[in-house]
């Protein structure tokens, strides 16, 4: 037996019975199986190694282009993911492989500037823009000069139901709760960080039932979802209730109208510009998308290029185009 056969005969005894097994991975393009890796092996390895992947190290989460070393990013936020939807996929004996690849890729198509990127490209593109959707898109069309990574089906569905979708496996369910406990435990982190919160102000019903620090947070909604088991994957009902009240408050304080947010009119009016600009002059754009354009519209390969900019790379881009530049007669 090959490696990859061991490790597979080693999941059929091992894994829960709902879990998913790399035996069953569905490729849209047939390939000769590895000898070494599993099929969510070989996907978890493409992702870490393609291009988008490493632009997130320089996309905001909440706080846009923050000084200071210790703010998360698109990047920190994907592993911290990955690591918690691990926890619970190996206590839970799911496809802990399965698991980490949607993790690592749930992002990947995230515009810059966070999600007022999101939105401004949302308002504008003609059929809309879903980071979630795009996330998929990147893999199936945009990577690799347009070949795409031919992901299995499984991890593009995870990506596609990361936000508030039911995916087809657990172990796509679980990286949405884990999505949901990173962001809004390193939220309020970074939140009291940059002084825009104290953890006096955090709801007194929310940090009775989840407790007073990010870690006891965490571990409180962990245990939650593994306690919860496999028949939906959900926290405790009153886990859930205290985490839903939670973000409730997030949403009022941090996420909406806070200093965090005070330039995102900003970031959404660049991106507005360079998408109406990259609309009139789609030959100024790098090969791969005039590529796109032409398989799709302009108006789509202008999305693709702009949502995969990192947030110091557009505001480059848009000095570039719109800013003067000094007059130097030497």
């Amino acid at each position: 037996m090959t490696v990859r056969e061991q490790t597979e005969a080693f999941e059929n005894m091992m894994l829960n019975e709902k879990a998913c097994h790399a035996a069953e991975a569905v490729r849209d393009t047939a390939e000769e199986p590895c000898p070494l890796r599993t099929a969510f092996q070989r996907d978890r390895d493409r992702i870490l190694h393609c291009t988008a992947f490493r632009r997130l190290k320089r996309k905001t989460q909440v706080f846009l282009s923050p000084i200071g070393d210790h703010y998360r990013t698109r990047l920190t936020h994907t592993l911290e993911v990955a690591q918690i939807a691990r926890t619970i996929a190996r206590a839970l004996r799911m496809n802990e492989d399965l698991t980490e690849a949607i993790a690592l890729g749930h992002d990947l198509g995230h515009s810059p500037f966070g999600h007022a990127g999101e939105a401004a490209l949302n308002g504008i593109a003609p059929d809309g823009f879903r980071h979630y959707e795009q996330s998929v898109r990147v893999v199936e069309y945009i990577e690799k000069s347009g070949r795409g990574l031919n992901l299995t089906k499984q991890v593009r569905n995870g990506f596609l139901c990361h936000t508030n979708m039911i995916a087809d496996t657990l172990e796509g369910n679980i990286v949405r709760l884990a999505d949901r406990i990173a962001y809004i435990n390193h939220d309020i982190d970074d939140a009291i960080r940059g002084g825009i919160l104290r953890p006096e102000e955090l709801p007194r019903e929310c940090t009775d039932v989840l407790g007073n620090t990010k870690s006891e947070r965490i571990t409180a909604m962990i245990n939650s979802v593994i306690e919860h088991g496999d028949s939906e994957m959900d926290m405790m009902p009153e886990i859930r209730r205290a985490h839903d009240a939670l973000h409730q408050f997030m949403y009022d304080h941090i996420y909406s109208g806070s200093a965090a947010k005070s330039e995102d009119h900003k970031a959404q009016a660049l991106i507005c510009r360079l998408y109406e600009y990259y609309c009139g002059h789609p030959d100024e754009m790098p090969a791969e998308y005039r590529a796109l354009a032409e398989r799709f519209t302009v108006a789509r390969a202008v999305c693709d290029y702009i949502a995969g900019m990192s947030d110091d790379y557009a505001i480059c881009d848009y000095e570039r185009l719109f800013i003067p530049r000094s007059w130097d007669v030497r």
